[in-house]
C-alpha cells in the first residue's frame, strides 16, 4: 500500500505499471485518475492546499478502510497539491485484486472518500477571479452506498 501527498506532477503511465508489475497474485488491477476540469471554459488553474500530516493520517485512514473491507492484494493513492493547471492529473487510485469486483468496488470507494473526506481546500482562479469550491450534494451522496 502507498500514498504519497506531492506537489510534483505523476507518470500516470509509469505509475500504473509500476503498480501492475508489483502485483504477484493480482487477478485484476483498476485505476483511475483526476484530471483538473476547466467546465466554463475559464479556468486558469487550480490551487489546492491541505495541512501536511493530517491529510496523510486521513487518507491513510481511507486506504486502511479499503483494505480491509475487499479483498485487495495492493493500493494506491496519489493526490497532488499546489496549482495546477486545467488538464493536468489532480490524483490517481490504483487497486489490485485476485477478482476484478473488489478491484472495481474498493477503487470506486477510495474515490468518493477522497473527494469527500480527504481534507483537501481547493480554489478555482478564472479569468473573472477566484472562488473556493464547495463541497457538492452529489459527492455527499455518493458516499450513502457505502
Amino acid at each position: 500500500m502507498r500514498l504519497s501527498v506531492q506537489s510534483a506532477p505523476f507518470d500516470l503511465g509509469a505509475e500504473a505499471n509500476a503498480f501492475a508489475a508489483a502485483q504477484t497474485g493480482a487477478g485484476a488491477v483498476v485505476t483511475f485518475t483526476g484530471i483538473v476540469r476547466d467546465n466554463a471554459g475559464t479556468l486558469a488553474a487550480m490551487e489546492i492546499e491541505h495541512y501536511p500530516g493530517m491529510t496523510e493520517r486521513a487518507i491513510g485512514q481511507i486506504l486502511d478502510q479499503a483494505m480491509a473491507r475487499w479483498s485487495l492484494s495492493d493500493a494506491l493513492v496519489i493526490h497532488r497539491h499546489g496549482r495546477l493547471a486545467a488538464g493536468e492529473p489532480i490524483m490517481m487510485v490504483a487497486t489490485a485484486a485476485p477478482h476484478r469486483a473488489d478491484a472495481f468496488a474498493a477503487a470506486e470507494f477510495l474515490m468518493d472518500y477522497l473527494k469527500s473526506r480527504a481534507p483537501f481546500w481547493k480554489k478555482e482562479i478564472g479569468t473573472d477571479g477566484a472562488a473556493w469550491v464547495a463541497a457538492k450534494d452529489e459527492d455527499e451522496a455518493a458516499l450513502t452506498r457505502w
